[in-house]
């Protein structure tokens, strides 16, 4: 196995890392090594396909009128 050593950690952080530990009931090596594992296994939405999905969102709404809701927002705010 593998270590890593980060340096210079925030205490805020690591306080809030050992509350995370203790509501899991888990060491605070342990907690980190669950978000470690966590976080490497995400799946990370490159550039091209959030492209290509809001591209087919403008598409689909492509010619679709929605009304003005200034008036409603407004009167909302006054409310």
């Amino acid at each position: 196995m593998s270590q890593i050593l980060v340096r210079d950690l925030d205490e805020g952080v690591v306080g809030r890392l050992k509350a995370l530990a203790a509501e899991h009931n888990r060491s605070l090596e342990a907690e980190v090594r669950v978000i470690l594992s966590q976080a490497s296994t995400r799946k990370v939405l490159d550039h091209q396909a959030a492209a290509a999905k809001l591209e087919d969102f403008r598409r689909r709404m492509a010619g679709r009128v929605f009304p003005d809701t200034t008036a409603l927002l407004r009167e909302d705010r006054d409310a």
